[in-house]
């Protein structure tokens, strides 16, 4: 009986891990989008970090787009819900929000 409480108590420490935590790596710099604004802005991180971009919006969708580097608009991130991107190369990516491309950003990647 004592295994099936422990079985049971497993079970339970894993589903109340948020599945945030469940989905990878820890985020080394981490993004807010507020107010229609990318905060911060402007961004430094070492090459190999993950960034994560949270949409902390009450109602309204975003998406992190690097156009410049050739990518195709991604998904649109809801209130609640992040983007991440790991920068595996040295260089400066600028992004935006391609449904405002108004708000605008960069990442610093160094060595």
């Amino acid at each position: 009986m004592r295994d099936l409480f422990t079985a049971l108590g497993l079970v339970f420490l894993v589903a109340a891990v948020p599945a945030a935590a469940r989905a990878g790596e820890n985020p080394e710099a981490v993004v807010t989008i507020k107010k229609m604004k990318f905060q911060p802005a402007e961004i430094t991180v070492r090459r190999g970090a993950t960034v994560r971009w949270e949409n902390r919006e009450k109602r309204q969708y975003h998406n992190v787009w690097f156009e410049q580097a050739g990518d195709e608009e991604p998904d649109y991130i809801f209130p609640g819900e992040f983007y991440e991107r790991t920068f595996h190369k040295a260089g400066d990516y600028p992004y935006h929000c391609g449904p405002h491309p108004e708000m605008t950003g960069i990442v610093h990647v160094v060595e």
